[in-house]
């Protein structure tokens, strides 16, 4: 077994990783971290709604990190908060649990911003699926047009531009939450992530944050992480696409009740359309009667006032039960 660091006070980087009851994805994302990484290093695990025997297999193989337990229910930015509030550390490295290190990524990224001005905030890898394929290598800024085309799955983000796809370390704009290294005091005074959002866009907006407060985000092609993102629709779905079209629309309007409305009309006019297909043709497959499920409930909460939290809890309550 390798450990970054046992020394607490020798970090330079507390690493934040929130896992939702999931070993079979965490141990080997860990594994992956401590094999490749040289650096001195803290590890924080938000560790949500775990079962006390996963809980155990995670403590008894990493001894040293900080196991953090969130028992109620947290969206992504609240379970990273739980951590990131306690941390001391100069930078800070946010990953998902599903992810896997095939190069030193902390080591890199740590290099990279510290050779940077104090005006960066952060640096991100580029991000690939298993196949190789590039999830993201650099964001451009998010605009609301740009949310109306990725609604309709015809935004590709790794199309070339100014912000995106560029060759070594570049300046882009915004963040992909599922890797990314900060400085600590930058991302304190951004608040942390903005917690009225649940499962979207907390990354976007903060990248957003970081240059509306005059700072840079910076990516390096260089360094690659594996993002295994899996995409299965499962039933939770029904609760987690009304709360991620909520927070959507509070940050893509920008505060203007004129935007916001025209944005949620074309919300509905797209889940209507999804409704009325499965409604036509009928739910043959369990992935039908979800993706239905999820179309009424979008079009339910769009207009109902309610956080995205909230929507989330209560469309969750009315799940059958297992």
């Amino acid at each position: 077994m390798h450990y970054l660091c046992t020394k607490r006070e020798m970090s330079e980087v507390s690493v934040v990783i929130v896992s939702m009851n999931r070993p079979d994805l965490l141990v080997p994302c860990l594994e992956s971290l401590y094999s490749n990484n040289k650096c001195g290093c803290e590890v924080f695990v938000v560790a949500y709604m775990y079962e006390s025997d996963n809980l155990a297999i995670i403590r008894t193989r990493f001894p040293d990190i900080r196991v953090i337990e969130s028992n109620e229910v947290r969206g992504f930015s609240e379970n990273n908060n739980l951590a990131l509030r306690k941390v001391r550390t100069p930078f800070v490295f946010i990953v998902n649990d599903d992810t896997l290190q095939q190069m030193p990524v902390i080591d890199c990224l740590l290099q990279d911003i510290k050779a940077l001005p104090d005006k960066v905030a952060s640096v991100s890898p580029r991000i690939v699926f298993p196949d190789g394929r590039v999830q993201t290598c650099g964001r451009a800024p998010w605009t609301s047009w740009r949310w109306m085309k990725h609604y309709l799955h015809i935004e590709d983000e790794t199309n070339p531009g100014k912000w995106t796809m560029g060759e070594g370390l570049f300046r882009s704009y915004t963040l992909n939450g599922a890797c990314f290294l900060a400085r600590t005091d930058a991302f304190r005074e951004a608040g942390w992530f903005d917690e009225r959002f649940f499962f979207t866009p907390e990354d976007i907006a903060l990248g957003h944050k970081f240059n509306d407060m005059g700072y840079e985000v910076w990516a390096d092609a260089a360094v690659s992480i594996v993002h295994i993102a899996s995409s299965s629709t499962s039933s939770l779905s029904a609760a987690i696409k009304p709360a991620r079209i909520r927070g959507s629309l509070l940050f893509f309007s920008r505060g203007s009740k004129l935007r916001y409305a025209l944005l949620g009309i074309y919300a509905c006019a797209i889940e209507t359309a999804r409704y009325l297909k499965y409604l036509l043709k009928g739910c043959r497959t369990e992935k039908d009667r979800i993706m239905k499920a999820s179309a009424r409930n979008v079009l339910r909460s769009v207009f109902s006032g309610k956080s995205a939290k909230e929507l989330f809890i209560g469309f969750k309550d009315e799940l059958p039960l297992k």
